[in-house]
């Protein structure tokens, strides 16, 4: 399965349009352009484990730096501003990655 099979390929496309500028992406903003906020639960967690290169059950922050070439391989990689505000964000046990569930959380904010 790919992010394709979930997400709308002009959703996504619409997303990284939006975060193309150094210091311009916002988690909450890329998730309601793509789609994200919208799937279910079920559906956020098959795309968290698209997202999860290692397969390891979390994303790690660098992991996390790579996330927008996981969409498309010729997006840019995420500043370490945005790559440390994101995790700051998703991870709600403060251990350093995000679990499905820290990704599951904005869908609700």
């Amino acid at each position: 399965m790919s992010l394709t099979d979930i997400l709308s390929p002009s959703d996504i496309a619409a997303a990284l349009r939006d975060c193309q500028a150094p210091d311009s992406f916002s988690p909450k903003k890329f998730f309601q352009i793509s789609g994200m906020s919208k799937k279910s639960s079920s559906q956020i967690k098959e795309i968290f484990r698209i997202l999860d290169n290692d397969q390891s059950g979390f994303i790690e922050e660098d992991e996390l730096k790579y996330f927008l070439q996981r969409f498309e391989c010729g997006a840019r990689v995420l500043t370490t501003s945005e790559t440390k505000t994101f995790l700051a964000a998703a991870d709600h046990d403060g251990d350093g990655k995000i679990g499905a569930e820290g990704i599951n959380y904005f869908k609700y904010r």
